[in-house]
């Protein structure tokens, strides 16, 4: 695909066959500012292909594709799906509509973006209803995953940045997702949340508390925090770190995910360990447990924003 500089695609929409120009960037940014005479239709959506045929019937006829600035790859992206349906004379603006704005080109302006989500300072309660907690447990040939609920939790900023936060899982409320409606998720349960492995009845709740947060430069749904806390099971503490992908849904709620693995064996849940144990056969169970978490903030309406 070749690519034209603003100067050229402005002279080829001067001629008497001008191309078509598609801008392939959200409804939103299209909305807000766009090429004149440019339709939009959106290369990340589904049913990008399907909407071609209406907006560029003539698949012999020259389109002109722009997508955000350089480093933004969502034009070369469409231009791709564009050639593999056989349209035949496709090039791409080169450096999207920001270059074309710093060549001082006519843009139509419409509805602005939503300001930017403001960090906020000091106590953010957690949604518990909203953040997950799933667990997933080996053995050399099988596995069972499930969740467990989290009883409270909150996050605590500090001039717009995560500073703290503690949470309160309840051991109490455990289920297998694979066994679900089998007579053996009862029997699962009981086995996990007795002295075998959480001793539930004597220690209901595991805890985690933030105690250090670095941030780290890293693209939007990249892990972009190493997050140091306690781990608290069993009335036993030890201290863990993991790597988070944080970042602020669109209603500006505070949301993070992660996924780590703790050794299990030194919070004192032994069944099953070959650290311990000389001779399991098919009692063998790792020690690793793994842990995937969603957290998001609580607000006026805590509704997940897409």
């Amino acid at each position: 695909m070749k690519r034209l500089s603003p100067e050229e695609l402005a002279a080829a929409l001067a001629s008497p066959v001008p191309p078509r120009v598609l801008d392939v960037r959200l409804a939103d940014d299209f909305e807000a500012a766009h090429l004149p005479g440019a339709v939009n239709n959106t290369v990340f959506e589904v049913a990008f292909a399907d909407r071609l045929p209406a907006l560029l019937p003539d698949p012999a006829r020259p389109v002109c594709l722009y997508g955000a600035s350089h480093g933004s790859d969502e034009d070369w992206v469409a231009g791709e799906k564009l050639e593999r349906l056989g349209y035949r004379s496709v090039s791409l603006l080169d450096g999207g509509l920001a270059a074309w704005r710093k060549a001082g080109l006519a843009v139509n302006e419409g509805i602005p973006l939503p300001a930017a989500p403001v960090a906020p300072d000091g106590r953010v309660e957690v949604d518990t209803e909203l953040s997950t907690v799933e667990w997933l447990g080996r053995n050399l040939l099988n596995k069972h995953h499930g969740a467990v609920a989290l009883k409270s939790g909150h996050l605590t900023f500090a001039g717009g940045r995560l500073a703290g936060g503690e949470f309160v899982v309840d051991l109490t409320r455990m289920a297998c997702a694979d066994l679900a409606g089998d007579p053996l998720h009862d029997v699962l349960i009981r086995h996990l949340q007795s002295d075998d492995f959480f001793d539930v009845e004597r220690f209901p709740d595991a805890r985690f508390a933030i105690t250090g947060v670095e941030e780290r430069a890293r693209t939007p749904g990249s892990p972009n925090l190493r997050l140091h806390g306690d781990l608290t099971i069993k009335d036993r503490v030890h201290a863990i770190a993991f790597d988070a992908a944080a970042g602020w849904t669109p209603g500006c709620l505070p949301a993070a995910q992660a996924t780590l693995a703790f050794d299990r064996t030194l919070w004192g849940v032994l069944y099953g360990s070959g650290k311990h144990f000389q001779r399991l056969a098919g009692h063998l169970v790792n020690d690793l447990i793994e842990i995937q978490l969603r957290v998001v903030g609580r607000g006026e309406d805590s509704a997940l924003d897409g």
